[in-house]
């Protein structure tokens, strides 16, 4: 019992001593050589603007307001670091010793201005005085007092930043909170980060290893955590102060728009099919002049797998070169975006829409992207195994089909949009195979035209709408088809008196070439062989206007000895409800010159007969005529005036 006392009262004894010892030393003392070697070992200034206290809780130290922390040389006047408050906390046990050596710094209300100069160099890099600077600022009598920092622990609490890239943006936010805790000088520092840029919390988790390295410059081992609303990103591997990185990045969102908005980036609206959720891992690659790679890339954007590489350099005006490939892509979103298909507004009561068009996303970045793939779903349309190539330079954008599978055909060619003067749209195309039924009826909502055609196009339009476009239509293409179906008349039946198909216009084949000038579709020389029947066509479709001024000219042979019997059917009207008939007056014009002609032959041998004179064919009836009456009454006046 005794024993236990003695060591009791040896504890009080001990603690009051420390005690005395603490409230001994002024504080603006013990304050004056903290800022000292922090000065010493970073080569800033520490200043005091306000009263300095001693704490004894939660740590042993010193605190104070109005706290300023100088800037580099290079930066400007304006301070790194300014604090309403700074708790500066002091080791014990050192302190026991008469030095004082700084573990542990908290700031409230801090503000950091933060720069880069030109080489990429920021001013919160702190590389320490000269030899001389030291020596200036602590004095040889001194030297012992001064200790290398180890800072276990920095607490930042509703700090804000003021962030000045070289030739760049200024950055501000606001309301940050920073738990740094470097308890090994060696080894390992934790960092716990939350930031608002959009009022939303993001938090970051990092840990960087052998710190003392990494603030030298030396590349470490970092692993870090980004979460916030919407998903969360992890990154593992290696990097530098300077900001040049390389490791495993790997990423999930249950809300991509969410997640991107919290970092401020508002207003993207992706339709499922392309990341409304997505993961994504890849190798990544970052050096400080803005060059980002990805390579062993593999992708899901709602449920569709993709693999591949990505290049990107950040700048004002992004640079990227993009290779993806996939098995099966299905986009539904896409059709409900942009109302593709049938439903997109091209039936005549409604015509193309007059929705302007914003084709500002063509100036966002430069760059080449390929795709290839299996087979694509999206906004309406059914692509099989193709391969597109996309390139983007200062607002126009080109894409390569290289070929693409789409109507079950192929097309090949090129389609460009230029946003760079306006909007305007060109291509360049070749198909083989393509369904005229699939493509007529999804592009133009015209189904009724049935068959597999081959064929060229070339096409240039321009207007900030869809009607705009499709009324400037120039251009030029030709088309061959082989054996197909008109549907809604029955042309055998129009000219074989029933006997038909049932509804439909069977024919052998047909081949044509056409123009585009503005909007409307002019073509001369169609030509449609059906058995026993030659059709030929001429005439308008309105492209934009949905309508249709068109005459066919059906011949069916082995009538009349050999001469072929014709009847006309003209196609007039809106493509939604066109009104087909049979033009009679056109079938009957030649029986009516043939009557006509054999009434004039008739007339002439008559005349002929009673004038006693030959009448050429070439001659007018009524000029003989005349000529004969001015001959007798000529003869009459002679007779008279000889007395006869």
């Amino acid at each position: 019992m005794r024993l236990i006392l003695r060591v009791i009262s040896a504890l009080f004894f001990t603690l009051a001593v420390l005690i005395g010892l603490v409230f001994l030393l002024p504080g603006e003392k013990v304050a004056a050589l903290a800022a000292d070697q922090i000065e010493a070992q970073t080569g800033r200034k520490l200043t005091f603007h306000g009263k300095v206290r001693f704490t004894l809780w939660p740590v042993l130290g010193v605190k104070s307001d109005r706290v300023t922390l100088s800037n580099a040389d290079w930066a400007g006047a304006a301070p790194l670091l300014t604090a309403e408050r700074l708790s500066i906390g002091i080791a014990p046990g050192d302190l026991l010793q008469g030095k004082v050596r700084v573990t542990e710094v908290s700031a409230v209300l801090p503000h950091l201005n933060l720069s880069e100069r030109e080489d990429g160099l920021g001013n919160w890099v702190l590389e320490g005085p000269t030899d001389a600077a030291a020596t200036e600022v602590v004095p040889a009598e001194s030297q012992d007092a001064v200790l290398p920092i180890s800072i276990e622990k920095l607490t930042l609490t509703g700090a804000s930043l003021r962030y000045s890239p070289y030739g760049g943006d200024v950055v501000e936010m606001s309301s940050i909170d920073m738990v740094l805790q470097w308890p090994d000088p060696s080894g390992t520092v934790n960092v716990d980060l939350t930031v608002r840029p959009a009022g939303e919390p993001v938090e970051i988790k990092a840990e960087v290893g052998t710190f003392a390295d990494f603030l030298a410059g030396e590349v470490a081992s970092v692993g870090a955590s980004v979460e916030a609303k919407g998903g969360f990103l992890r990154f593992d591997g290696r990097a530098d102060l300077a900001g040049a990185a390389s490791g495993r990045i790997t990423a999930k969102t249950t809300d991509t728009a969410g997640l991107l908005g919290a970092f401020g980036q508002t207003g993207l609206s992706l339709p499922k099919g392309l990341g409304q959720q997505m993961t994504v891992g890849a190798d990544a690659t970052y050096t400080p002049d803005g060059r980002l790679a990805l390579r062993d890339l593999a992708l899901n954007l709602d449920g569709n797998a993709l693999e591949g590489a990505v290049d990107i350099t950040l700048a004002e005006v992004p640079q990227f070169a993009v290779q993806l490939k996939a098995k099966e892509l299905h986009v539904p979103g896409l059709e409900e975006a942009t109302g593709s298909g049938a439903s997109a507004g091209t039936t005549s009561a409604s015509g193309w829409s007059k929705e302007p068009i914003d084709a500002s996303a063509l100036a966002l970045a430069n760059g080449t992207a390929v795709l290839s793939f299996d087979r694509l779903v999206a906004g309406g349309y059914d692509l099989g195994a193709s391969r597109l190539s996309l390139s983007l330079d200062r607002a126009r954008a080109v894409l390569k089909l290289q070929p693409a599978a789409v109507f079950g055909g192929s097309v090949e060619g090129q389609v460009v949009a230029n946003n760079r003067k306006g909007l305007s749209v060109g291509g360049k195309l070749a198909y083989n195979g393509i369904r005229l039924e699939q493509a007529l009826g999804q592009m133009a909502g015209y189904d009724r035209l049935n068959g597999e055609a081959l064929g060229e196009l070339e096409y240039l339009a321009s207007g900030n709408s869809l009607d705009a476009i499709m009324h400037s239509l120039s251009g030029k293409g030709w088309v061959e088809v082989g054996k197909g179906f008109f549907s809604g008349f029955d042309l055998e039946a129009l000219m074989r008196s029933g006997q038909g198909n049932g509804g439909s216009t069977v024919f052998d084949q047909l081949t044509g070439s056409f123009t585009l000038a503005k909007g409307n579709l002019q073509n001369e020389d169609l030509l449609i062989t059906l058995k026993g029947i030659r059709v030929d066509g001429a005439g308008r479709i309105g492209l934009g206007a949905q309508d249709l001024d068109y005459l066919f000219t059906p011949t069916l042979s082995g009538v009349n000895s050999g001469a072929g019997l014709s009847i006309p059917v003209a196609v007039t009207g809106p493509w939604s409800d066109p009104r087909i008939r049979p033009d009679l007056k056109r079938a009957l014009q030649p029986e009516i010159d043939a009557v006509e002609e054999d009434l004039k032959e008739r007339a002439r041998q008559k005349l002929s007969e009673e004038l006693e004179t030959e009448i050429a064919p070439e001659q007018d009836l009524n000029d003989v005529i005349r000529d004969r009456i001015e001959q007798e009454a000529k003869d009459q006046l002679l007779r008279l005036l000889q007395g006869n």
